[in-house]
């Protein structure tokens, strides 16, 4: 089938090579020349495991192309999905801006029958918009259908997750349309749940603002053990093990982020408000993920009293593992909180640095993980890489001032830490 793909960033980049992969022809649309200009090039400006190689599988296959012309895609293509940016606004809502846009392209360029798919995490009532300004700027006057079809990708395993799904959603109000998303998503072999519209709309931000909830939980979860003297890893064990709650997002760490959670959380709690409702248990998880960063910083600063001119080593600038995105990262926050009280900063992160430099000028950037413990003071862990796992802790120990080693995530044993000299600290143990 022939398809298109308007945006080009995280998710319409993975999205349409995996749909190339799967027997479809696809072709790739953003307004950012240079962007296509590189990935026409073969360079990928996203780190995704697995994604840079099947791109180059694909365009050699011709399944696969790149152009900034949404006339191009839309005569050549059945089934047009819209995955461009959804960014916050001031007040939490989501910006509605380049749906409209593009939606408005689309309608100026449309002449026969095609299906238009919002991919883009979008509040409830986006698609009757979508349709409603579709058909208000049409020229031709022709059918078309607007389908909910969200997606569930997460970074760092995003190629697997839409290759092998959990589930398929598709939020449709016709009979044709349906069909026709089932036939795009035939060759994934996957559960497809048919819904009306507005309940698919509604499943992404459910979904995203439940695994917050998770999070800040098993967060908030840390403190009592803390207090108590127990260790959150062997409570999440417990809980998870019961297949009612599952162990999946019950590790305790310094908070969620990324371009996901908190942008979804915030934009659930204003489609709330605007429906009637005071969503009171979001606006708590969005708390206690604040309050767990600050609370990180707080034990930073108590061991080390006074931050400013102390060396510090930083592991971690993604906001998680097996990515280089460092949007609304808490190791970047945890980071810049540092560096405004006066500490000097040397940091490693094995995918995201030259995407944080911009970010940190004032940090220094190391090529190798042992090395931001020269002259420390103290060494964080601040992101989820199970790199850091394997650092020879023994001889950053030594290259320490002080061997005071805070673990954000939960990644090292304490015992081994212990062991080999430091004062460890973690989260929850």
């Amino acid at each position: 089938m022939n398809l298109a793909i308007i945006g080009s960033g995280y998710v319409g980049l993975v999205t349409g090579t995996c749909f190339a992969e799967v027997g479809h022809n696809v072709i790739c649309v953003d307004s950012d020349a240079a962007k296509v200009r590189t990935l026409r090039e073969g360079r990928v400006p996203i780190y995704e495991p697995g994604l840079e190689e099947l791109i180059a599988k694909n365009v050699a296959a011709g399944r696969l192309s790149f152009t900034t012309e949404i006339a191009e895609a839309v005569a050549k293509s059945l089934v047009i999905f819209i995955a461009v940016p959804t960014p916050p606004q001031p007040d939490g809502s989501v910006d509605p801006t380049y749906i409209e846009r593009v939606a408005r392209e689309i309608a100026a360029v449309l002449t026969e029958y095609r299906v238009i798919v919002d991919k883009s995490t979008v509040p409830v009532k986006t698609g009757e918009r979508v349709a409603q300004t579709i058909a208000r700027y049409s020229q031709a006057g022709v059918e078309f259908d607007v389908v909910s079809n969200p997606e569930f990708l997460r970074e760092g395993s995003a190629v697997d997750d839409l290759l092998r799904p959990d589930r398929i959603v598709i939020g449709a109000s016709s009979e044709r349309a349906t069909q026709i998303m089932k036939d795009v998503y035939e060759p994934f072999h996957s559960r497809m749940m048919c819904t009306d519209l507005n309940s698919a709309e509604l499943i992404k931000h459910a979904s995203n603002s439940f695994l917050a909830l998770k999070i800040s939980y098993i967060n908030a979860l840390s403190r009592i053990c803390e207090a108590s003297g127990a260790n959150v890893q062997m409570v999440a064990d417990g809980m998870g093990a019961d297949k009612r709650i599952g162990r999946a997002f019950l590790d305790a760490g310094i908070g969620y982020g990324g371009s996901c959670f908190p942008k979804d959380v915030s934009a659930f709690i204003h489609i709330a408000e605007e429906l009637g409702y005071d969503f009171r248990l979001l606006k708590e998880v969005e708390a206690i993920n604040r309050s767990q960063r600050d609370y990180f910083l707080r034990k930073i600063r108590e061991r080390l009293w006074v931050i400013k001119g102390k060396r510090i080593g930083l592991l971690g600038l993604a906001f998680k593992g097996n990515t280089d995105d460092v949007r609304s990262s808490v190791a970047v926050e945890v980071a810049q909180a540092l560096v405004a009280e006066g500490a000097e900063l040397r940091a490693y992160d094995p995918k995201a640095m030259e995407k944080a430099r911009p970010i940190l000028p004032q940090v220094t950037m190391c090529a190798r993980g042992e090395d931001v413990a020269e002259g420390a003071e103290a060494v964080i862990i601040a992101t989820e890489w199970r790199d850091f796992i394997g650092l020879d802790w023994a001889a950053m120990k030594s290259a320490c001032v002080t061997p005071q080693l805070f673990d954000g995530r939960n990644l090292l044993n304490p015992l081994e830490m212990k062991a080999l000299g430091y004062d460890y600290v973690s989260i929850g143990r």
